[in-house]
Order: C-alpha cells, then structure tokens, then sequence
C-alpha cells in the first residue's frame, strides 16, 4: 500500500485520466474538452488515455483527429480488438497509465469541469478521493431509490459508512493495478473501495455535482441483468471479505 499521496514522486506525471468508450463519437469530443478545461485550472501534469472498447461507430477517429488537432496535450488511444467491459477497460488502463494518480471518466461527458477540478484538487490528502452526488437532476426516484439500497448494502457488509460508491473516485494508480477488481459492471468501484480500506487505504468524500441524468437504451442502462448480477457479485464478494477479515484477522504489526 502506497501512504504518500504526494503527486511527482518517481512516477512520469501525477494523473492518468481513463476514458473508456463504447460508440461515442457523439459524446467524445465534449468529454476530452470538459478534461482539457479541468485540468487547466490545476498545476498537475496528466495525459488522458482513451480505450475504445470495441466500438463499432467511428469514436476512434474522432479521437484521434481530435488528439492530431491538440497536440500540446498528452492524449493516447488503445483499441480494444472487441468489447471487453468497464471494469477490464480500466483496469486495463492502470497497467497502460503513467500518472501517479488514475481517474476515470466516462465518454458520455456526465460531469462538469467542476466536478473534476474539485476531485483533482485533493489529490494528496489522501489515497482515495470519493465524490458523491447531492442531486442527480433528472434520475428517476426508482434510480435514485436503487442507489440508495445498493449503498446502504455495501456498507452494512463490509461496515463502512461510505456515502456512495459509484461516484469515479481517484485513487493511485498502483492501487488499481495492484488490488483491481473482479467485477464485471455496476460494482467494481464498490468493490475496490472497499478492498483498499481493508488494507488501510485514507480517504476522503467530496460532495459534487454531475449533469442531467442520461436515460440511455436497454442495452446500455444499469438496469439490466448483467449488472445486477454484477452487483450481486459485488455484495458477494465484500461479504466473504469481511467474514475472512474476522476468521483470520491480522497479527498486530510491530
């Protein structure tokens, strides 16, 4: 576990943002210019690694006119040959970063400037920076209801009292790499969190804002049965931690 969240350590630049895509050429310009203003207002150095994650409309040469257009910025892409999931795109993308710090970002342009600049000026108080949402406009109440329970699962078992868990923390890379997800949808930052606080990991929680709710297709909503059995691994998976972290506990340190 790494404890110094001090940016500009050995590490090339002090943040990788990640920005998985699937057929976002509509949408993907807009992000790479919302973390192009961001970061503009803070003194880290970054790159921005974009994965296309298979697909099938034109969101890579999008990408990579926009990078041609803009060279002053450290912008990669990676195309996955085929669709390989969220989680395996980012975590994918920790082991291909160089930033100290790693973001990820979602190619539908989701968050405001300021919710980022607001995450990416606490990096170094701590080794999880997590935002959570005080209003979602145009989220349903079933939504937000769903939310609601799926935190307050998490939390009753892994006893945590985190306020959300979906909300793209900011976490050091090396974490990523080194204590990356099993999941394969909705629940993989819940169960990243919460593996980095068993093994000691600081943290902090932010209040930010996000952008009107996107009502997407069938295929590409969270209310689908993919991630809920995704979530259902998920709670799986932080029960058996924390049942293992009470059968075997750790001997004390020196």
């Amino acid at each position: 576990m790494i404890q110094d969240g001090t940016p500009s350590s050995q590490d090339p630049l002090d943040l990788t943002i990640v920005i998985p895509c699937l057929n976002e050429e509509a949408r993907i310009v807009a992000t790479l210019e919302t973390a192009k203003s961001a970061m503009a207002e803070l003194p880290y150095s970054y790159e921005i690694l974009v994965i296309d994650d298979g697909s099938t409309d034109a969101t890579a040469r999008v990408v990579s006119e926009y990078a041609a257009s803009h060279p002053e910025i450290s912008i990669r892409l990676h195309k996955n040959v085929h669709n390989l999931g969220l989680t395996r795109s980012y975590v994918d993308g920790a082991f291909r970063g160089k930033g100290k710090y790693y973001r990820l970002v979602c190619g539908d342009n989701v968050e405001p400037k300021e919710t980022l600049v607001a995450v990416f000026r606490q990096l170094g108080n701590a080794d999880i920076i997590i935002p959570y949402h005080t209003v979602v406009p145009g989220k349903s109440a079933l939504r937000l209801a769903i939310s609601r329970v799926y935190t307050w699962a998490v939390n009753q078992l892994s006893g945590y009292t985190i306020k959300y868990y979906n909300g793209l923390a900011a976490h050091l890379r090396y974490n990523v790499m080194r204590w990356g997800p099993y999941s394969f949808g909705f629940g993989f930052q819940a169960e990243l969190i919460t593996r980095l606080l068993d093994e000691g990991a600081t943290y902090i929680e932010i209040p930010v804002a996000v952008t009107t709710h996107q009502v997407k297709d069938r295929r590409d909503s969270a209310l689908n049965l993919r991630n809920f059995l995704s979530v259902g691994h998920t709670l799986l998976e932080v029960f058996i931690r924390r049942v293992r972290k009470r059968a075997f506990p750790r001997q004390s340190r020196p």
